[in-house]
């Protein structure tokens, strides 16, 4: 018997997250708590290595950075997370 495709919708959870960027360089190496090496290029920031649980994974620049439910962290498309997270107010 085939058993076809079911549908899901993700869970309404709020999670952390931080845009990777020039301005907030500092910041987002307290938030990743030793999760994240930035790289650079001729004096620009390029991007960041995320430790991941599936390992380190690149970020560019303007990449999100996401603190998930048990406290992984992994980077995140701007396209994707703007399509999967609204941003609420802290709670």
């Amino acid at each position: 018997m085939i058993e076809t495709a079911w549908h899901y919708r993700k869970r309404p959870i709020v999670i952390e997250a931080m845009q990777l960027n020039f301005a907030n360089r500092d910041a987002i190496i307290d938030f990743a708590q030793g999760h994240l090496s930035l790289v650079w290029r001729d004096g620009y920031l390029e991007g960041a290595l995320v430790d991941t649980l599936e390992g380190g994974i690149y970020a560019t620049y303007g990449d999100y950075i996401i603190k998930g439910v048990d406290g992984e962290y992994y980077p995140c498309k701007p396209d994707v997370f703007d399509k999967t997270y609204d941003r609420v107010e802290k709670i």
